[in-house]
């Protein structure tokens, strides 16, 4: 997360998409640690497209590479993976989720301390991190960047403790909220998870060497083996011996609390191919085209995704309803995030930018849209009309998760309640009319949990972290409720 909002002109195609922050990638003891960090960020560039950094550790110096753009931008050039030397390194792609994107906010972040060097590669968001932020710099720190991962820097920093471990693990648990944290020392490569795990974290292993990543797919464009998810909570520490051996030490809560990984990382944000929570993405998403069609049929002609969210849930929705899947809209891959700044007027191009109906498919049918998600709804307006441009007979939308309601918090960049769909429109038919849609209906809850979990949602301890359907935080958002205070007492004092 970051903390300054003076620039948030829209700067992306699709302003209709939630996003996830990012994604970390670490290992130790390896020979070509720079070139396989790369590796494992290209594979996880869906979490984060606005910048990337790697930094790493040879000879009793740290190096460090931070870019904006594309990991494919930067890191595949043998001249940058020259000034990276190394056997122990850390990467971070990065979406920043307020604020402006620039270089002093690039991960991972670099610190040297009187107990040596240190960087930190976050994936998440401190839900308490603004206002310990306030108390640090009233204390005198002097903060380097927007990002509420500098945090765990001066917590660190300032924690009494003598060894590198005791003092990480006191920083880190001093911040609240979703993430998953890489943290390097000259000799050690550490992990952390949240205490109820929101934020996806697993550890693999190549050639004995162990890696830390966001997701599987990470570990399997090098080659790598699973070996377990890291636990909510937890804190591993690998190390590096003098003799070249590799120590690893777990440290767990005093009293773990129930794991709730964040459901949109199956609904939306991990890549397909990946298994996150012990669960294949792919098979998670079919599943819940597949329980959407039994809840909510509708006789048509065709079924079409809307690319490329919705495509394993049109794959599952076809195969229970056995309406013929095709391809009825198209899209150009090679439309950047960061392709639209000019003019509204261009930005309102933004569908026709990044997708095109394929009239054969579409004209005279009646068709089923399915879409993973629907956010403010103004590209589903967009695309209801393209389709009935194309000649489509009738569109009806079917969404393969639940409404949204609510905003997050843990590293999701949501827009405000108020601007949602759900909460602008106050029934059903509302909803479907501002978009066009001959029907519209969305997967309930209960239909998402089997598809995922195999149970419906049991509401007195739920398996996942669902605020944004249901308004049930796992964890407490002081940051939040700070600035409503503050909020309310300027108020009061206006009003005085």
């Amino acid at each position: 997360m970051t903390y300054n909002n003076a620039d948030k002109t829209p700067h992306m195609v699709d302003e209709d998409s939630l996003h996830e922050e990012c994604g970390v990638f670490g290992i130790l003891g390896h020979k070509d640690a720079a070139a396989l960090t790369a590796l494992g960020l290209h594979a996880l560039q869906h979490r984060g497209q606005e910048a990337a950094g790697i930094v790493t550790f040879n000879n009793n110096r740290f190096h460090s590479e931070r870019h904006m753009g594309l990991v494919g931008d930067h890191f595949t050039d043998p001249a940058t993976l020259a000034q990276l030397p190394g056997d122990l390194a850390i990467g971070h792609v990065r979406y920043s989720t307020t604020g402006e994107t620039i270089l002093r906010n690039v991960q991972p972040l670099f610190a040297e301390l009187e107990v040596g060097g240190i960087a930190i590669a976050h994936n998440g968001n401190f839900t308490n991190g603004l206002t310990l932020r306030r108390q640090l710099i009233a204390a005198g720190a002097i903060c380097q960047s927007t990002s509420d991962s500098e945090v765990v820097l001066h917590l660190f920093a300032r924690s009494r403790h003598t060894s590198s471990i005791d003092r990480f693990v006191d920083a880190i648990r001093q911040v609240e909220g979703g993430y998953a944290v890489l943290a390097m020392t000259r000799t050690k490569l550490i992990a952390a998870r949240d205490p109820v795990g929101i934020r996806p974290l697993v550890m693999g292993e190549l050639d004995g060497k162990p890696i830390f990543c966001s997701e599987t797919c990470a570990l399997d464009i090098i080659g790598a083996t699973f070996v377990r998810d890291v636990e909510n909570g937890e804190v591993i520490v690998c190390e590096l011996q003098p003799d070249g051996s590799i120590t690893t030490q777990s440290i767990k809560p005093e009293k773990p609390q129930p794991e709730r990984l964040c459901m949109f990382e199956y609904v939306y944000f991990a890549r397909p191919d990946s298994v996150v929570g012990g669960r294949n993405v792919y098979n998670a998403r079919k599943n819940m085209g597949f329980n959407l069609a039994k809840e909510s049929h509708v006789n048509a002609d065709v079924v079409v995704p809307v690319p490329d969210g919705g495509t394993p849930a049109a794959i599952g929705y076809a195969q229970a309803s056995g309406i013929p899947f095709e391809l009825g809209i198209i899209r150009n891959h090679y439309v950047g995030r960061t392709f639209i700044e000019p003019t509204q007027q261009i930005r309102a191009l933004g569908v026709k930018l990044k997708h095109s109906a394929n009239r054969e498919i579409i004209e005279g049918k009646r068709v089923i849209l399915v879409d993973d998600s629907i956010v403010r709804g103004t590209t589903s307006v967009k695309i209801v009309q393209m389709i009935r441009d194309a000649g489509a007979a009738e569109v009806h939308i079917r969404v393969a998760s639940p409404m949204i309601f609510y905003p997050d918090f843990y590293g999701i960049d949501t827009p405000d309640a108020e601007k949602l769909l759900a909460n602008q429109y106050n029934d059903m038919d509302a909803m479907c009319r501002y978009i066009g849609a001959d029907s519209l209906a969305f997967l309930s809850i209960d239909g998402l949990y089997r598809a995922v979990g195999g149970e419906p949602r049991n509401n007195d301890r739920p398996q996942f972290t669902d605020h944004y359907f249901t308004g049930d935080y796992p964890t407490r958002l002081l940051d939040q409720d700070n600035e409503s205070n503050i909020h309310n007492l300027s108020l009061l004092a206006s009003n005085g």
